[in-house]
């Protein structure tokens, strides 16, 4: 999996995450992760010291973290959709992951993670251990 520059750390019992997580199919260098993974939740310590749920776009050639609306916002610009869609998209995280989780039953709602972090170098030593975890398409994303 070395092969990607990217990797999304997403909830996939979210179907707000595995909708936006689509984008996946046109984006050939970004993997996905499950939140749950433990290469995911020693990530998130390292990078946060705590391991918040919300979405996360590690990109680790560029350097950053992108949380929640800023990662579903980025997702998209990846994608190539227009400019307002990922706008949209990152302006309404929150209502609408809270939205999808209450129509699913999920009892849980995303952390206040929304911006655009630099990579701290403890997080980037575990960046191989995301990259072997990842999966190339998930079936969820598919």
């Amino acid at each position: 999996m070395d092969e990607y520059d990217a990797v999304l750390i997403y909830d996939g019992e979210c179907a707000y995450c595995s909708i936006a997580a689509k984008a996946l199919r046109k984006l050939d260098r970004v993997g996905a992760i499950s939140w749950y993974d433990d290469a995911s939740q020693a990530f998130l310590e390292a990078q946060f010291g705590e391991t918040p749920f919300a979405m996360f776009l590690v990109d680790r050639r560029e350097g950053r973290v992108y949380a929640g609306g800023d990662a579903a916002e980025e997702l998209a610009d990846r994608a190539g959709t227009p400019g307002i869609v990922g706008s949209l998209v990152r302006d309404n995280y929150d209502r609408i992951a809270a939205t999808v989780g209450a129509v699913t039953g999920r009892d849980r709602d995303p952390d206040d993670y929304h911006e655009t972090y630099p990579l701290a170098d403890e997080a980037r030593a575990l960046f191989d251990g995301l990259l072997e975890s990842a999966e190339e398409r998930p079936e969820a994303l598919s």
